[in-house]
């Protein structure tokens, strides 16, 4: 339950202390005295956002604080989840700097403001007039039976494994759109990757078969011009080899009484050798250079053929065409890898959809098993705040696919009149009757004993009389079960509670601030007399507040 509510700063709000109690807390106050004040800054610390606006003295910050006992709850798994500290009696903080700056804590340890709020929902409902009229929300509906049907942790996983196929179904449509964009081009690129693989093309074959060209295109000068050196080296009579011959062994006589002939003659001996090495290659590329048409022709035709690749794909180099092929080859291999990538993607889609479905069906299940439930306790409700005549039906309408929250959408039914016709509350239902439809679900949840603390804000909207007893009474009730906090403006129902607090203005030098304190005895009666009668409380409406207590 809420122990302590700590408010500092907050809009008309310097500094105020409430100490609330198990049972059924009742606040009070005139209009406009700040009640809603104290909602919105409980509202922080339930995660809503705020902005600079909320500070009453701008260079403060604002804190709002409230410490809850837990211990009858299983929430230890939540602090083990979001790796807090767990204490029976557990404080939220919640702050807003002067720069703008919030902060969110658990027991001292910082959070993010998600984190806030997905605890401070399991602790506290705030029932608000906005909430009466989100009654007539399909969703809204659908929500309130899951509580009574206790759908929270099946609707957790089902959400999961809702959106987790949500995913996979995009990524499905994503890879059949390129499979199918790129598949028109396949055969673009199997033809071109087949012309290329079919050219059989080697790295450096273009450099290779140019010098082949080259040379037997020029086979008849290069068997002139090395015929001719051979002939004027080797010649019989006027060779260059043969005169060598005849210096070397007269050079060679020399040596006997010339040392320095010796020297002369190793030379001549090297430069003999080294132009019979010349002779022997000559002789060998005047072999090679003969005129070959069919090789001419047969290197022609390949060069051709790469330098016609190499126009139609605008490229310069083998080594470019052998990169575009293989290029082509990978994009081959990616489409054709499409299909197999598909039929794994269809089978995930087609095993979720299946969890989907038996997830769904379990949820709709727990819902039709407590529509009735629902229905007649709705109604007995209705009749102790005297509507007699009062009918109330949930209407399930089956989907033909399971949406985000399942196969179902429902619709409240609702008359006031034995005569009348059921239909959508929407349509038909007045601000009172919308209130006590909505305090008759609200009793369903807090049956449940899973939250700790309820808060209703004017949910007495459109009743007063004996009606606005009766509903004192199931609100009082209802506190056996679940701590009740109510915010009202009926006496009726004011008188019903276990204790009284009173939210006031007070003036300050020029400042007007709201505060709040708890009323006992005399005090207390003479709030309820003042609710009675106006701001002069007389000793009827003092005697009338009793009567109310008693």
């Amino acid at each position: 339950m809420l122990q302590s509510l700590y408010i500092s700063n907050y809009a008309l709000i310097d500094e105020l202390s409430i100490d609330f109690h198990h049972g059924f807390n009742i606040i009070t106050g005139e209009t406009g005295a700040g009640k809603s004040i104290v909602l919105g800054a409980l509202g922080l610390m339930l995660g809503q956002r705020a902005d600079l606006s909320v500070l009453q003295v701008k260079d403060r910050k604002c804190l709002v604080e409230g410490t809850f006992v837990i211990k009858d709850y299983q929430f230890q798994s939540f602090f083990e989840k979001a790796e807090l500290d767990y204490e029976e009696q557990t404080i939220l903080r919640r702050e807003i700097t002067p720069s703008g700056k919030s902060r969110a804590f658990i027991n001292d340890t910082p959070v993010t403001l998600k984190t806030m709020r997905d605890f401070a929902l399991l602790l506290i409902d705030i029932h608000s007039q906005h909430q009466n009229l989100e009654l007539g929300n399909h969703s809204f509906q659908l929500k309130l039976i899951d509580l009574v049907a206790g759908n929270a942790a099946n609707l957790v996983e089902y959400s999961q494994i809702y959106q987790e196929l949500k995913t996979k179904t995009k990524q499905l449509s994503k890879l059949q759109d390129e499979s199918d964009k790129t598949k028109a081009d396949l055969d673009y690129f199997q033809f071109q990757h087949k012309q290329l693989d079919e050219a059989g093309l080697q790295l450096d074959e273009q450099s290779e078969l140019e010098i082949e060209q080259g040379t037997l295109e020029h086979a008849e000068e290069i068997g002139s011009v090395f015929g001719q050196l051979i002939n004027d080296l080797e010649g019989e009579d006027l060779g260059l080899l043969s005169r060598l011959k005849v210096n070397l062994s007269q050079i060679g006589k020399l040596t006997e009484f010339l040392p320095e002939a010796g020297e002369i003659k190793e030379r001549l001996e090297s430069t003999y050798l080294e132009l019979l090495d010349l002779v022997k290659e000559s002789a060998s590329l005047a072999d090679r250079s003969e005129l070959n048409p069919e090789r001419i022709q047969l290197i022609n035709d390949r060069l051709d053929m790469i330098y016609s690749l190499q126009q139609k794909f605008r490229v310069n180099t083998v080594a470019e065409l052998i990169e575009l092929k293989n290029d082509f080859d990978q994009k081959i291999q990616q489409i054709e890898s499409y299909d197999t990538e598909i039929e794994e993607y269809v089978a995930i889609v087609e095993s979720l959809s299946n969890q989907i479905n038996e997830h769904a069906e379990i949820i709709t299940e727990r819902r039709r098993a407590v529509a009735s439930k629902i229905e007649i306790s709705v109604i007995e409700v209705l009749q102790k705040l005297g509507m007699l005549n009062a009918n109330f039906q949930i209407q399930f309408v089956r989907l033909e696919e399971a949406g985000p929250s399942g196969f179902d959408e429902v619709n409240f039914l609702f008359t006031a009149n034995k005569s009348s016709e059921l239909q959508d509350i929407s349509k038909i239902a007045s601000g009172g009757e919308i209130s006590r439809l909505m305090l008759a679900l609200k009793t369903l949840i807090t049956d449940s004993k899973s939250l700790p603390t309820i808060i209703f804000d004017e949910i007495d909207t459109g009743i007063s009389g004996e009606v606005a007893m009766k509903m004192g009474t199931i609100l009082k009730e209802l506190s056996v079960n679940i701590q009740v906090i109510n915010i009202t403006h009926l006496p009726q129902i004011a008188a019903k509670g276990h204790h009284h607090f009173k939210v006031y203005k007070y003036d300050e030098g020029e400042r007007t601030l709201t505060s709040i304190c708890q009323l006992e005895g005399d005090e207390r009666i003479e709030e309820l007399a003042q609710m009675l009668g106006g701001d002069l409380a007389s000793d009827t409406t003092r005697e009338t507040a009793r009567e109310l207590l008693n």
